[in-house]
């Protein structure tokens, strides 16, 4: 089982991409047109699997960057989660240089502004 499997109980949609572009609203959609001039793009955290408006985008696309890099395995006791921009992990990882890992690969997603470790145990 991969991390967005584990996290989030779906597998990896078609196309999606660890920094996808954000998609631009539709004339339907919020946020609205703002003097008619420019429509407002997705927050970069926002940003889902797609480039669609996700609440929980950042997250999962650490999560899809976490199943793509080779030496990254699931730790099933390891939890992404995402305050803003910040992705806070939490739980247990093995290691130091597994935790300094998912750090490094957390932050070269598009839209982390930060990574917090200090709910992470070591052993």
């Amino acid at each position: 089982m991969g991390w967005l499997q584990r996290l989030f109980g779906m597998g990896k949609p078609k196309d999606a991409q660890v920094n996808p572009p954000a998609a631009q609203p539709t004339a339907n959609q919020s946020p609205v047109a703002t003097g008619g001039a420019q429509t407002e793009q997705v927050p970069p955290e926002r940003v889902g699997l797609n480039g669609e408006y996700d609440q929980s985008g950042l997250a999962k696309r650490v999560a899809l960057a976490f199943d793509e890099d080779p030496d990254l395995d699931d730790v099933d006791t390891l939890y992404v989660a995402q305050t803003g921009g910040t992705v806070v992990f939490k739980g247990k990882v093995p290691s130091q240089a597994i935790l300094d890992k998912m750090v490094s690969v957390a932050r070269g997603v598009s839209g982390a502004t930060g990574v917090e470790t200090n709910q992470v145990s070591i052993g």
